[in-house]
């Protein structure tokens, strides 16, 4: 945290270490996992550390279409995201390596393209049994 410039307290090292134990949680789980680590903290100070947090580059926000947001410390790399559509389950998937033409645009437009986000949605084994 200090290296980011971010102040390191109590509260930011329990959400720190609760975003670690638990990748793809949403802001309410980790309220849940820091009140329980910590006892009281404010569902407002998780969300403003949250967003301290992404800004500096220390986590990931991640809101795949239709979810709430849910938060990583996987960071630095272009990975992507599997969820299943009716529990959302996520899963970390490695870029495709090697010709991946649906990952190259076509016209840039003039940008400089730094990062492409897929998702690859489906349904889990455990949602395709019922």
């Amino acid at each position: 945290m200090r290296d980011r410039g971010v102040h390191v307290t109590a509260q930011r090292l329990a959400i720190g270490e609760a975003v670690s134990a638990h990748p793809h949680a949403t802001t309410d789980e980790l309220v849940e996992a820091v009140r329980s680590r910590i006892g009281s903290i404010s569902r407002q100070a998780v969300y403003d550390t949250l967003s301290v947090f992404v800004e500096k580059s220390l986590i990931r926000r991640i809101q795949p279409a239709g979810s709430v947001a849910r938060y990583e410390d996987r960071v630095g790399d272009n990975h992507h995201h599997l969820v299943c559509r009716d529990c959302s389950l996520m899963f970390d998937i490695d870029c495709a390596v090697g010709e991946t033409p649906c990952l190259a645009a076509d016209d840039d437009h003039g940008f400089q393209i730094d990062e492409a986000e897929v998702v690859y949605w489906g349904r889990c084994p455990s949602c395709r049994m019922t």
